[in-house]
């Protein structure tokens, strides 16, 4: 049942959410490297995020959710289950600001 369950946290939730970032920096020709940082913490930290959402499962759905719909900040869900990436996240965050401002 775990098994399963950590199947369907990355299916659902770290796929869409590792996908949603790298689309976005790609929409703003963000250099390769800031992508690739970017999406290796996420998949680094992998684990991290799936631990978080089998220890909150009401977290993970309506985050998965979320990401799907468009409604949840995907790097603002990454910044909360692996606060290592900030790094990345920081580096990322020239190229996503003039998404973040076109959509609020």
């Amino acid at each position: 049942m775990h098994d399963m369950l950590v199947a369907l946290i990355t299916f659902l939730l770290l796929e869409p959410l590792q996908q949603d970032i790298a689309r976005s920096l790609a929409d703003t020709s963000a250099p390769q490297e800031v992508v690739a940082s970017l999406v290796a913490c996420a998949t680094e930290h992998g684990a991290q995020i799936v631990n978080r959402a089998l220890d909150d499962l009401w977290w993970a759905s309506s985050s998965a959710f979320g990401v799907w719909i468009g409604f949840a900040d995907p790097v603002t869900l990454l910044t909360e289950a692996a606060p290592e990436c900030v790094a990345a996240i920081d580096a990322a965050r020239p190229f996503l600001e003039p998404l973040e401002g076109a959509s609020g």
